[in-house]
This record gives structure tokens, C-alpha cells and sequence, in this order.
């Protein structure tokens, strides 16, 4: 069975919702970054990771791809095209919503005080919102690739919801409801009721 360290408004949120879509068993471990428990699972104190077979993974984007990839699901086979692509489109959401999000979290509570930069939260706002453009352009289907949902989906969700809290608005109406029916799905609620 799967364990996976970290709390839910992390992005262990997004290995708990793909293992709700699996329908695979697993216990949760609700710890915060930088616990006791979170630094026996990965010496950097960074959550999520997921212990499996007296291994401890870390890294959402890892922990998803292994997920699919075991599991036959939310993945092209590796060696296509399409897996190339599904690869790519991901590494896109990482570098263009993923990171520039992060940036901001750390210059807002979580690098020490004297170390944060305020005002670069307008400048990583201004480029989100030029990212988000390019995504909604390429959203053609109900999911990002198309009509099947691959990992992608799982961390660009996750993205447009941490964007919501992070004051960084989405005003695209393509983007927003493809959000609203990623969060509608029945996973998605199991694996946010985890708080």
C-alpha cells in the first residue's frame, strides 16, 4: 500500500487526487513541510513524497508520472509521441505556472523576511497571466491533451486553484471552466476532503 507525507494544501494534494482517480489504497500522513515526519520521508523537509515498496519517492511531478506509468493511466506509453508531448505540455506547466507561483509563495511568507521581494509578486503576476494565455489557447478538449487526462491535468489544476489563493486571478473563461469541472470530479472532492 502507498503512504503519502504531506498535507493536503501542498502539492501532496495532487498525488492524493491521482490516487483517487486510480481507486488505489493508501494511507496519508497530514504533516507540514519541514516536519519530523516530512524530513524522515526526504532529509530537504519538502513534501509530498510517497513511500512504496521501502522506497520513499519524492517530487509531485515524479511521484504522478510514476503513478501513471505503474498504474496504465492518466499517461501515453512512454516511447510515443504523445508521451513526449503529454512530457513536454508538463514541464510547461512547471516552468510557466508551477514555478513563477512558488516564487511568489516564497517572497510572501516563506523565505525570512529579509530576504523577501515584495514587489516582485506584480512582475510574476504580469508573467502568469501571459503563461495562462498560451494554456488556454492550447486547450482544445475537456482535458489539456485533448479528451484524455494525463498528468498535466492533475498539476495545472492544482495550479489555477493555488493561483485563486495566491491573489494571482483567472479571468479566462476557457480556463475557468475547465477548472470548475476538474474540481467537480468525484476524486478530486474525495482527495480535498483529506484537509
Amino acid at each position: 500500500m502507498y503512504e503519502v507525507i504531506g498535507g493536503v494544501q501542498s502539492r501532496a494534494f495532487r498525488v492524493l487526487w491521482m490516487l483517487e482517480e486510480l481507486g488505489q489504497p493508501y494511507s496519508h500522513l497530514n504533516v507540514k513541510p519541514h516536519s519530523a515526519e516530512a524530513r524522515a520521508a526526504n532529509p530537504s523537509g519538502k513534501v509530498p513524497a510517497l513511500r512504496v515498496d521501502g522506497h520513499c519517492l519524492t517530487d509531485s511531478s515524479a511521484i504522478l508520472t510514476y503513478l501513471a506509468d505503474k498504474h496504465g493511466q492518466f499517461t501515453h506509453p512512454a516511447g510515443s509521441i504523445a508521451r513526449a508531448e503529454q512530457d513536454a505540455l508538463l514541464h510547461l506547466i512547471l516552468d510557466e505556472m508551477d514555478a513563477v507561483l512558488w516564487t511568489a509563495a516564497r517572497h510572501s511568507f516563506i523565505l525570512p523576511e529579509a530576504q523577501r521581494v515584495p514587489e516582485v509578486k506584480v512582475s510574476l503576476n504580469w508573467e502568469f497571466q501571459r503563461n495562462i494565455q498560451r494554456l488556454s489557447e492550447r486547450l482544445t478538449g475537456p482535458f489539456l491533451m485533448g479528451e484524455t487526462m494525463t498528468v498535466p491535468d492533475f498539476v495545472a489544476t492544482h495550479c489555477l486553484n493555488w493561483a485563486y489563493a495566491a491573489k494571482f486571478p483567472v479571468e479566462d473563461a476557457k480556463l475557468l471552466a475547465y477548472a470548475k469541472a476538474m474540481r467537480g470530479r468525484d476524486a478530486f472532492k474525495r482527495a480535498a476532503g483529506k484537509a
